[in-house]
């Protein structure tokens, strides 16, 4: 019969061989940790998975209300129809605006009541946030939103959920104009054609500074490429759907 004789030179190799094996654990499971986490992360719409030549334009209106009957107008002679993103407290100012897009038979819906970042207020109070902007639209319009689009962009899981809870669609955009930063009409153009796609949704200001001189060569071109504006809530799937990481909605089959 052997006898392992243990030197002290063969224990210190032992320790560092398990204090590797260890390491090596709490490694393995912070990444799966991670993996977990980052799969159960909620993503709102960006983008509708579809084959057919279906966009979707959009305008968020939260401050300014210069342009808002110079849009309407624009897409009446194109046969337009798109969804505007409303602030509650915009719609408390501007109400003869709110009433003219929803005679022109624009889908008018939620951005919030004031604005706020609504990762960073309670549940409560997030509630208050929507349904206060629902009220104050369905009052004036007779038709109650089912979309919100949070201020900035600013989603987390409690945000998705809540907006589910309240049933409605959480929405994004895909591609970006810009426009706030007021970049000339050529370059808002440029921008919105070179990034569509099927299914996409566009995000405008209805006040930008040089959004209605794009908008007509932005649907003169889109439309001769054969694509038909529709609104959001015409463009996404309503039931039996996934959304997947990059906020692709797609149809299950």
């Amino acid at each position: 019969m052997k006898v392992l004789i243990l030197t002290k030179k063969k224990i210190a190799v032992l320790s560092a061989v398990l204090a590797l094996i260890v390491a090596l654990g709490a490694v393995s499971a912070k990444i799966a940790s991670v993996a977990t986490v980052s799969q159960s992360r909620l993503v709102p719409i960006y983008k509708v998975k579809t084959d057919e030549k279906k966009i979707a334009i959009s305008f968020d209106a939260a401050w300014g209300n210069e342009d808002t009957q110079k849009l309407i107008d624009i897409m009446e002679k194109y046969s337009v129809k798109a969804t505007f993103f409303v602030v509650g407290e915009w719609v408390d100012k501007y109400p003869e605006s709110v009433k003219a897009l929803a005679e022109a038979g624009h889908s008018i819906q939620n951005h919030s009541d004031t604005h706020p970042h609504l990762t960073q207020i309670g549940k409560q109070e997030l509630v208050g946030q929507i349904e206060n902007c629902s009220d104050k639209v369905e009052k004036l319009t007779g038709i109650r939103p089912t979309l919100l689009r949070a201020p900035y962009g600013d989603y987390n899981n409690t945000v998705i959920e809540t907006i589910s809870e309240l049933k409605m669609y959480a929405i994004q955009w895909d591609v970006d104009s810009l426009d706030w930063k007021d970049y000339d009409a050529q370059t808002i153009y440029n921008r919105v054609v070179s990034k569509v796609g099927c299914g996409s949704i566009v995000l405008f200001h209805n006040a930008a500074l040089h959004t209605p001189e794009a908008l007509p060569m932005i649907i003169e071109k889109l439309k001769s490429e054969g694509y038909e504006f529709v609104k959001i809530t015409d463009l996404i799937y309503k039931d039996n759907y996934v959304i997947d990481n990059s906020g692709m909605q797609i149809q299950n089959k």
